[in-house]
């Protein structure tokens, strides 16, 4: 802000202070250079911001193109593997293609499973089940498993899987 006196005029019969008179202005020059700078800074993240939603665009506009080569529609579940916690007991079922469940290199006829199942939650509520099963098992051979050991109380199931 800066300070000043008016300018003399002619008419000076209505100044009360002798013709001397205090006047203010306002420097808009620092302002204008705020607002210029914050434009420039909006223009450059709205190009940014652009950008970035044609990118996506592009990667969602290439997986629809990929569902219509395959032909077949899936939604995956996401989730995160977790590691079986060793100090807790486990009971490990190794299910292979034909025949019967090998628990602990025993082998258990399918019909003796629910019995093991309700002694090992007996022993220990917090028991882990790993089901090993092979590649060519069905599908529903391994649910069913699945589904006994909840119906016997063991909630904690695993998928045992190999390292390569």
């Amino acid at each position: 802000m800066a300070l000043g006196k008016l300018p003399e005029s002619s008419d000076s019969e209505g100044d009360e202070g002798g013709g001397e008179s205090i006047f203010a202005e306002i420097n808009i020059t620092p302002l204008t250079d705020v607002f210029l700078v914050l434009l420039i800074i909006f223009m450059v993240s709205a190009l940014a911001v652009q950008v970035e939603a044609q990118k996506k665009a592009s990667v969602q506009q290439e997986k629809a193109e990929i569902e219509k080569k395959s032909g077949l529609k899936v939604n995956l579940p996401s989730g995160q593997a977790q590691e079986i916690d060793p100090s807790k007991a486990s009971l490990v079922l190794v299910i292979p293609i034909q025949g019967d469940i090998n628990v602990g290199g025993k082998v258990i006829a399918d019909s003796e499973i629910d019995n093991l199942l309700r002694a090992a939650f007996a022993r220990d509520k917090n028991t882990q089940v790993v089901l090993k099963a092979d590649k060519g098992v069905q599908h529903g051979r391994v649910v069913n498993i699945m589904e006994r050991a909840k119906q016997a109380g063991l909630t904690r199931l695993a998928i045992g899987t190999s390292g390569g």
